[in-house]
């Protein structure tokens, strides 16, 4: 099973920046996608952003778009996700997930997950 370890959450004011990455313990091949999703309290986990390893594809939540923007180091085997102009309501659990594009995102590898809040 693929190892995905996160780092870069925080405490940040609301139009803040941060950056999350996630690095993967091994290259993988073939069609598989990694991405963030996120928890916030008495929620349910909810998608993020992600992209494919292979080719590059991005896909974002309405919430996000135009705000936060993923991108994969192939070299490094890392995917970042920069998050800009921050709202309260982005606070959450973001957890990094890596899955092969044929099953869902329940199926694949998850990261321990990261803590970011959004001060008002």
């Amino acid at each position: 099973q693929l190892q995905l370890v996160e780092s870069g959450g925080g405490l940040v004011q609301a139009g803040g920046s941060l950056r999350l990455s996630c690095a993967a313990s091994e290259r993988t091949f073939g069609n598989y996608i990694m991405g963030w999703f996120r928890q916030a309290p008495g929620k349910a986990r909810e998608f993020v952003a992600d992209v494919s390893w292979s080719d590059g594809t991005t896909r974002y939540a309405d919430s996000v778009k135009g705000r936060f923007t993923i991108s994969r180091d192939n070299a490094k085997n890392t995917i970042y996700l920069q998050m800009n102009t921050l709202k309260p309501e982005d606070t959450a659990v973001y957890y990094c997930n890596g899955h092969f594009a044929a099953v869902s995102p329940g199926l694949g590898s998850w990261g321990q997950g990261t803590q970011v809040t959004v001060s008002s």
